[in-house]
């Protein structure tokens, strides 16, 4: 795909192979290809390396975790489950919400915690409301570990930020997938890595090798869930699509 932007006549060309589209820089359709290269051009540039959540890397697009944080808010979970530590960010950032909201707590699951993470993530004052558990996610010890820390009748929400590889997420899916109540959702993030795969630090085997892709061969296969951005709690604007590393990740539970 090529881009022409002018300025000064606020025109935008689209040219994808044989096929021109024209546009007008300020319409909706312009922002929406603006957004794509900026969230490629960024991804590349680690852009989203450069935020902390209450002293914690949390190497997120600020957008999705304010578009999640309403979500989490409407379904009020008991648990939220994220496979993926890293430094810890994310799973401090749910625990504060979780206090904010008076109830929740959160599991983290990863391969390998880094013992300087682990050290920092205890050390936190929201460590009360987070637990960890290290190991493979999809391996049964573990998913038996986090299934038996869960009460019946606790409302779950899960998260899938480890290994994104389609396979390692579809096994993850089926893992998790019966522990998510009904209304709430299981998410494959970054499904923006079907996007990457002409940018530089990209691979070409993203192109289908991608979260999105494990999402939708679930949905295919699970009639109780659904694939469902969620809708915009509040929109006064033109935009209906997020800017995302997230599409097409949202599975809620019917």
């Amino acid at each position: 795909m090529k881009l022409s932007i002018d300025s000064e006549t606020r025109r935008m060309v689209q040219q994808n192979g044989d096929k021109r589209s024209e546009f007008d820089l300020y319409s909706k359709e312009s922002f929406e290809l603006l957004s794509l290269l900026w969230v490629k051009v960024g991804w590349s540039l680690k852009y989203p390396h450069s935020f902390t959540w209450m002293g914690r890397p949390v190497i997120q697009l600020p957008e999705d975790m304010i578009r999640t944080q309403e979500v989490i808010y409407q379904v009020r979970p008991d648990v939220i489950v994220e496979t993926g530590v890293a430094h810890g960010g994310s799973l401090i950032y749910y625990a504060s919400l979780c206090k904010l909201m008076g109830a929740g707590r959160v599991i983290g699951i990863d391969i390998e915690i880094r013992p300087r993470n682990r050290t920092a993530i205890e050390a936190h004052p929201l460590f009360p409301l987070i637990s960890l558990i290290e190991g493979d996610s999809t391996h049964p010890d573990v998913v038996r570990e986090v299934k038996s820390s869960i009460a019946v009748g606790e409302k779950v929400l899960v998260l899938l930020d480890s290994n994104h590889s389609r396979q390692h997420v579809a096994r993850e899916l089926e893992a998790y997938h019966s522990l998510v109540t009904t209304g709430s959702y299981i998410v494959a993030t970054d499904g923006i890595m079907r996007d990457l795969s002409d940018v530089p630090r990209g691979k070409a085997e993203w192109k289908e090798d991608n979260p999105f892709e494990a999402a939708r061969d679930f949905a295919a296969g699970h009639p109780e869930f659904v694939l469902e951005t969620p809708a915009f709690a509040f929109d006064e604007g033109l935009i209906t699509r997020p800017v995302t590393y997230w599409p097409g990740a949202w599975l809620r539970r019917r």
